[in-house]
């Protein structure tokens, strides 16, 4: 039998095998545990994920900095250097774009020096994003990737809009494969893809850049993810990436074992131990109920998602802000503006930062009763081509026009974002003593979030979670309200 793979014709034996990328660490617990799984639930698995058979495994984002230290009250930095130990096989993989913090235009040095410092403590791969596709910001971070020796998987993110066609996947395919990244990676984290949807842009991906490999990373979302990954399996992709339950489905990626047991019954060979990862599932299971995170399952088909395709994390946001001002029956009109700002800024893709730009937006029209009365700051520079010249071009005349006829704009029409030097800033932060890792800590949360992070004492350990009764008895051993246990 044969098939046609990427203008080839090519052995069915030769694409029989499937191969996947671990997210249990990084999108999963992202997705469903809210970043909040500690580097001790990561050490007391890691071992275990690394002799599976993955091709990578995806360990942390530069968001994962300010939850970290702020929220934690760990060093993202000590979790690069820890895992690697128990991380020995398997290459770890990184999240990252021209931007370190997600909501802000961060200087070309801090940037710098974050991919520096990523390879010094342990990453050799990087997954880069450019939230609207822009080929100028990809430029950027390939070129930082290669310069670092890191291994560049690049994504196309997946949106649906009356621009986002067969035709604009088909130029953004051949200007990402200009870039000559390692991978090409078709990314859906809105959960927006379709079977006939993955079909289409996988044969756009194949035909116009044919030199690249491709790897699929779509989510659970609207419950066909699975089924996604099946028809890009079919068609020749060679990397899905998985989680491992109970940090796979909902608004998280496909189960490994799901994915791997589909595949299986389709005539293909899944390269992965699902024996080893049975008891990772198991103890992530454990500690999710003993912390209380939640579980993902499987859901139901959810067209709505289609329509506004605001991500789940961002609508309970939307949620607790409006419950908070007395408004959360205002929610159902907060979301429809959002397709109403999301048409008006030339329909951004929703994911960070540009969802929370046109949810934000959205709210305020919202809640001042008139549209774009109030603009955010965020919103101004995107109309002003901040965050992509591209971008800027698509945003409907009148509405651009609204939003830059006023004094912050004309402000903004002056303003060039600052460009210090590492040495400033270190002078700035701390002194010329201050670390690599502690000047990048300090800038994206300020000194006294990392004072207070060190000030926590070690992170908690998690070495005794397959024998929850020792567990237990350990820790009532270090309870000092009472004198006898029964």
């Amino acid at each position: 039998m044969t098939v046609v793979l990427r203008g080839q014709i090519c052995d069915q034996v030769a694409m029989s095998e499937v191969k996947f990328v671990d997210t249990t660490l990084r999108d999963g617990q992202a997705s469903l545990w809210a970043e909040n799984m500690r580097t001790g639930m990561m050490l007391a698995v890691a071992d275990r994920i690394d002799n599976a058979g993955f091709q990578a495994i995806e360990l942390i984002a530069s968001s994962h900095i300010k939850k970290c230290v702020r929220e934690l009250r760990e060093d993202p930095f000590d979790r690069m250097r820890l895992i690697p130990k128990k991380i020995t096989k398997t290459p770890l993989r990184a999240i990252g774009s021209e931007r370190l913090s997600a909501f802000e235009l961060t200087p070309d040095s801090v940037n710098d020096l974050w991919f520096e410092r990523m390879v010094a403590n342990g990453i050799r791969q990087l997954r880069i994003s450019n939230p609207s596709n822009d080929p100028a910001g990809w430029k950027k971070s390939v070129s930082r990737a290669k310069r670092n020796g890191l291994w560049a998987v690049l994504n196309l993110i997946v949106s649906v809009s009356p621009k986002h066609t067969d035709d604009y996947y088909a130029r953004k395919a051949r200007e990402a494969a200009a870039l000559k990244p390692d991978v090409l990676c078709l990314k859906d984290p809105g959960g927006l893809l379709t079977p006939e949807r993955t079909i289409s842009l996988i044969r756009v991906m194949q035909r116009e850049a044919p030199a690249f490999p491709i790897e699929l990373h779509v989510h659970c979302t609207t419950g066909l993810g699975p089924l996604c990954a099946l028809e890009a399996i079919k068609l020749g992709v060679e990397i899905i990436d998985t989680s491992v339950p109970p940090l796979a489905n909902a608004s998280s990626n496909p189960s490994v074992f799901n994915v791997a047991q589909n595949s299986r019954a389709l005539g293909y060979t899944p390269i992965i131990d699902e024996r080893a990862l049975k008891s990772v599932e198991k103890d992530l299971l454990f500690i999710a109920r003993r912390e209380n995170m939640p579980i993902g399952e499987p859901v139901e088909y959810d067209y709505s998602q289609y329509v506004h395709q605001v991500p789940g994390g961002m609508i309970s946001n939307l949620h607790f802000q409006l419950k908070n001002l007395g408004l959360l029956h205002r929610l159902p009109d907060v979301l429809e503006e959002c397709v109403r700002v999301r048409e008006d800024l030339g329909y951004p893709i929703m994911v960070t930062p540009l969802s929370q730009f046109v949810g934000s937006q959205a709210a305020i029209n919202v809640i001042k009763g008139e549209r774009y009365a109030h603009v955010t700051d965020q919103v101004i520079q995107y109309a002003a081509g901040f965050w992509g010249e591209e971008a800027a071009a698509e945003v409907d005349p009148n509405v651009k026009t609204k939003i830059l006829d006023r004094s912050r704009a004309k402000e903004f029409a002056k303003w060039q974002p600052p460009q210090p030097t590492i040495e400033e800033l270190r002078s700035k932060l701390g002194g010329p003593s201050l670390s690599d890792d502690e000047l990048l800590m300090r800038y994206v949360v300020g000194n006294e979030d990392v004072a207070a992070m060190r000030a926590a004492g070690a992170p908690k350990e998690y070495g005794d979670v397959r024998n929850p009764l020792l567990t237990l008895v350990q820790e009532l051993s270090q309870r000092n309200d009472c004198s006898q246990i029964y």
